[in-house]
């Protein structure tokens, strides 16, 4: 398609070419090399930025809502902070305020959860309320019984479609005998607190964000840097507390490495990632602080094997954590 850019005399442009088109002739029309809009107006093109955390920001979590399965039923539960707490898992639906108890309301404000309602007419709910494979409240309200066989139905079908499969007490008791001496839930000491882990010592994964913005993929323990020690301490309840039926239990002390290091096992990150303050978290951290009386299923009375094979009297070495 050409246009015609009019007839050119030598009073106003005298021998001069436009574009290379001599005057007098038709000159084609060429695509801009500026985005513009319908109207004609330059798109005005901003750089990308990432998401970054506040320093002062109660969370370093991108999303507030962690949307994990249960491991007990199957059903989707979203993770949430609480403000001096371990996490909560809570449902991921609303609900009315009239459906649900005043003691089984929560409501979410600044990413974290707090018990009680806030005078809206829609809560939360925990989802130990309604879990369909833990033993039901007398006291729940009708609405919570429906919301608790709905998501019966649904563990069934995720059953029978294999996506889930659920642990009888039975099975799980024969895992546990079977590991015995290579705890997968191990208990850790650092900072003088002691926190139940979800996944073994040299599982537990990186949970900053890359520059891919995903996950990191490393793992705290890192081979470069000092590890902790298998030790076998008293198991020993609070004061006031009904007696535990074991006299010692096996745990990762990591409070002979220094103060530095057991900071970044506490965030949960690798070396590399401990020294980048600013990337975010993806994932919440894996520490739950230990109640013996809560957690006695995991006490273990005994060192894992190679730490037992290493000093027969039953000593600890630094070894490679299991």
């Amino acid at each position: 398609m050409s246009a015609c850019i009019g007839p050119f005399d030598g009073r106003r442009w005298p021998g001069r070419r436009l574009d290379g088109v001599l005057p007098g002739t038709f000159a084609p029309m060429r695509p801009s090399s500026t985005r513009r809009h319908w109207d004609g107006t330059p798109i005005q093109a901003h750089p990308r930025r990432s998401l970054r955390v506040e320093p002062d920001s109660p969370t370093r979590l991108l999303r507030c809502a962690q949307r994990e399965c249960c491991r007990e039923c199957g059903n989707s539960v979203e993770w949430y902070h609480r403000v001096r707490d371990r996490p909560v898992r809570l449902h991921p639906r609303e609900l009315p305020v009239a459906e649900v108890p005043a003691d089984y309301r929560w409501h979410v404000s600044s990413g974290l959860a707090h018990p009680a309602g806030d005078g809206s007419a829609w809560c939360r709910l925990a989802h130990a309320v309604v879990c369909p494979a833990r033993d039901a409240d007398a006291t729940i309200a009708p609405a919570l019984t429906r919301l608790r066989r709905a998501l019966a139905v649904n563990t069934r079908r995720l059953t029978d479609a294999g996506v889930f499969t659920p642990t009888s007490p039975t099975h799980r008791s024969a895992q546990q005998l079977e590991n015995a001496c290579r705890p997968a839930r191990p208990v850790i000491q650092l900072l003088y607190v002691r926190y139940l882990v979800g996944r073994p010592v040299n599982e537990i994964q990186c949970v900053a964000q890359t520059r891919q913005r995903d996950r990191c993929t490393h793992g705290v323990l890192a081979p470069d840097r000092p590890a902790g020690i298998w030790k076998l301490v008293p198991a020993t309840a609070t004061q006031g507390q009904l007696a535990l039926p074991f006299e010692v239990m096996a745990l990762y002390d990591l409070s002979s490495v220094s103060y530095s290091e057991q900071l970044r096992w506490r965030t949960q990150r690798c070396p590399r990632h401990a020294a980048a303050p600013t990337a975010a978290d993806l994932a919440l951290t894996d520490w739950e602080p230990f109640d013996p009386l809560v957690h006695h299923e995991y006490v273990h009375p005994r060192l894992p094997t190679d730490v037992r094979r290493s000093r027969p009297g039953g000593g600890a070495r630094k070894a490679a954590p299991r």
